[in-house]
């Protein structure tokens, strides 16, 4: 099998300008555009009074569900989650394929990213210091959805005898609804999670990691705006060698780098913070006031404020998408709730921390106010960092190439689970060698339309899970209650 994959990911280094016709890719452009002509308003139908987009509330409204559903587990179970994290309740004879560790990195990889340098840095453009406040929200109240995503995907996962697992929403929408006499609605909402899970890793996470890698490399360094096609296979080699060893490959690299590269970007933030320390106190404030009173030179008054806050913390923590289940699916426990515990962590990390850090360095610099940088938001976030250095925006660079990375990498492996899902193991070389010559084709095409279509891909993934969830909370429920009752008796077994 793995030299089966591994001749197929050499085929896809084959050059194939010849099929990259301009009008070709053009009119697949604008049959994109079609389809998310007529679908985006549907998905993004502002609800009236609100003003809020329909996906969005209803995963706001998930969040909020889900923590009071569970009884504010995110605070009740924090200190056990990063007791769990550190290994203390690692069994090595359990069954899965990674730890509690590398099956956090694995997500976080696959969720730090762009988002939290980009999309932070055009949320306090456009709604100023209060947004930020609302991204604090947000996250909060996005750990519980994360928690009985996971929870759900380690209680219906399935061990191959191989050892391999496959789980996420797609197999615990299915056999769980099946369950209440639901089989139908099961089939087919699994279905449509494992597909939209398939779009949305060619696009969000793959196409556009790799476009705006090269878009920032070529801006730091002309020189490298012209050669596009050997930016896209050193990507596509240097993923392809990792996401041929499967999550075992991924947990194993991820494990590293994800800590190192959120290290390095939280301490450059500190630099620029600590250095106009004496700011900070009255930018916190601005924070907590402009969330409900906001300046005048925002765009769209508190409405507008607390609808950038939700929308960036939304695409960044990805909390609600269920995507990062399948990762978690794979860890090494025979406790369910143990790897929900887990997931939970993910938001503090990528909002809490990371899009804090971003938030401060830019308040901080005033980056966001020039209006030479409007909608530029890496841009805005290179600034910031120029304050320290004309040498600092080439690390960000850097990072930022990083976080693309670990973002391919992990939604490769999403987007093959989908894959086994709809049409089985035996496709996964097939989606692996198409996965590798679309990382190539990154950064030469203009995405436009498709990646539009890949965006409402990944949010469509969140519908069918909060309610499919929502309906099957109950049965998290009572193993959650059976572990809080475990746990604060002392009598859990701990091996480390």
């Amino acid at each position: 099998m793995y030299i089966r994959n591994l001749i197929f990911f050499f085929l896809s280094l084959i050059p194939f300008s010849a099929f990259a016709d301009e009008g070709l890719l053009e009119s697949i452009n604008q049959g994109f555009g079609k389809i998310v002509h007529y679908y985006a308003p549907i998905l993004f139908y502002e609800i009236p009074v609100i003003k809020l987009p329909f996906i969005l509330f209803v995963m706001t409204m998930g969040g909020i569900f889900f923590t009071f559903r569970y009884g504010f587990i995110n605070i009740k179970l924090y200190k056990h989650a990063i007791d769990v994290v550190r290994g203390k309740y690692d069994n090595p004879e359990d069954e899965g394929e990674i730890s509690h560790f590398q099956a956090l990195t694995s997500a976080l990889s696959a969720t730090v990213g762009l988002g939290n340098i980009a999309g932070v840095a055009v949320a306090i453009q456009l709604g100023g210091p209060g947004a930020v406040f609302w991204l604090w929200v947000v996250a909060f109240f996005g750990m519980c959805m994360k928690f009985s995503s996971c929870t759900f995907a380690q209680l219906y996962r399935q061990v191959k005898p191989d050892g391999t697992v496959l789980g996420g929403p797609m197999v615990y929408l299915r056999d769980g609804l099946a369950e209440l006499n639901l089989k139908k609605v099961g089939i087919g909402l699994g279905a449509f999670y494992a597909f939209m899970t398939v779009m949305a890793s060619f696009g969000g996470g793959n196409l556009f990691q790799a476009n705006q890698a090269y878009e920032l490399l070529s801006n730091q360094f002309p020189t490298v705006g012209n050669h596009p096609w050997i930016v896209g296979i050193i990507i596509s080699v240097s993923s392809g060698v990792v996401l041929l060893g499967g999550i075992k490959r991924i947990g194993d690299v991820t494990s590293k780098l994800v800590p190192l590269m959120c290290a390095f970007y939280v301490i450059s933030c500190l630099a620029i913070i600590l250095s106009n320390v004496s700011q900070v106190p009255s930018l916190i404030m601005s924070i907590f006031t402009e969330a409900f009173n906001p300046s005048a030179i925002y765009t769209g008054g508190f409405l507008g404020v607390f609808i950038q806050g939700v929308k960036r913390a939304s695409f960044s923590n990805e909390a609600g998408l269920g995507s990062a289940a399948i990762a978690h699916a794979a860890a090494k426990t025979d406790e369910p709730v143990r790897e929900g515990v887990v997931a939970m962590i993910g938001p503090t990390i990528d909002t809490h921390i990371v899009c804090t850090m971003t938030s401060l360095a830019i308040l901080i610099t005033g980056a966001h106010l020039d209006p030479a940088l409007a909608g530029k938001g890496a841009q805005i976030t290179a600034t910031a960092f120029a304050s320290l250095g004309s040498w600092m925006p080439y690390l960000l660079t850097f990072a930022t190439i990083i976080f693309a990375y670990s973002t391919i990498i992990s939604w490769s492996y999403y987007g093959e689970k989908g894959v086994e899902y709809l049409v089985g193991e035996k496709f996964i070389p097939v989606y692996r060698l198409v996965y590798c010559l679309v990382i190539i084709l990154g950064p030469i095409l203009k995405l436009g339309n498709v990646i539009e279509f890949s965006d409402l891909m990944l949010l469509s993934m969140a519908f069918p899970n909060i309610f499919g969830m929502m309906f099957l909370s109950s049965k998290v429920k009572v193993i959650l209650d059976d572990y809080i009752t475990r746990y604060r008796s002392g009598t859990m077994k701990v091996f480390n």
